[in-house]
């Protein structure tokens, strides 16, 4: 492994319910505002790493990060991202990124099945608990408590349509 690897965390993004779920028919189960710029400000400058359905769910690139987006369809195309067909290759471009504008982490931000492949890579974990537990197709895997140390978690109560909710920081131990 190459030093620029052993320097680089791997972060997992994730909103999800007391369920773990995450969304259903490829669309989230709730409209967070103070998620969404949570989730803006811990992935801005940094290379994010997505799959397919949840490149489409968000329907753009996402700006000012490098966008990488894992797929096995050959035929799929999309402006300004970049195209991957395994979390492997995922990884190396965003860690060749992350060398490049001299950072030192990268972001993993969904969907299930990305999650699920990557959650035993990750160092680090940024999570949104809702105090929602909706119908979803969709879960983020279970962790072990064991595995991680809270090193941060800032509480916000429901407010009108917004049920509460929690960032919640992590690392592994």
């Amino acid at each position: 492994m190459e030093k620029s690897e052993l320097m680089t965390t791997v972060s997992l993004i994730v909103a999800h319910g007391k369920n773990r779920a995450i969304g259903k028919d490829n669309v989230m189960p709730w409209h967070i505002p103070g998620d969404l710029k949570f989730f803006k400000a811990q992935t801005m400058g940094k290379p994010v790493i997505m799959g397919r359905k949840t490149f489409q769910s968000i329907g753009r690139p996402l700006p000012g990060r490098l966008n990488i987006v894992i797929t096995r369809d050959v035929s799929f195309r999309a402006e300004g991202v970049s195209l991957s067909s395994s979390l492997e290759d995922a990884l190396r471009l965003a860690r060749e990124e992350v060398q490049h504008i001299g950072g030192d982490e990268l972001m993993i931000i969904g969907g299930a099945q990305i999650y699920t492949q990557s959650i035993d890579l990750a160092d680090r974990l940024y999570i949104t608990e809702v105090d929602l537990a909706p119908e979803a197709d969709a879960f983020f895997p279970e962790t072990k408590a064991e595995e991680w140390t809270e090193i941060s978690r800032e509480v916000h109560a429901p407010d009108g349509n917004t049920p509460g909710y929690a960032f919640v920081i992590s690392n592994r131990v």
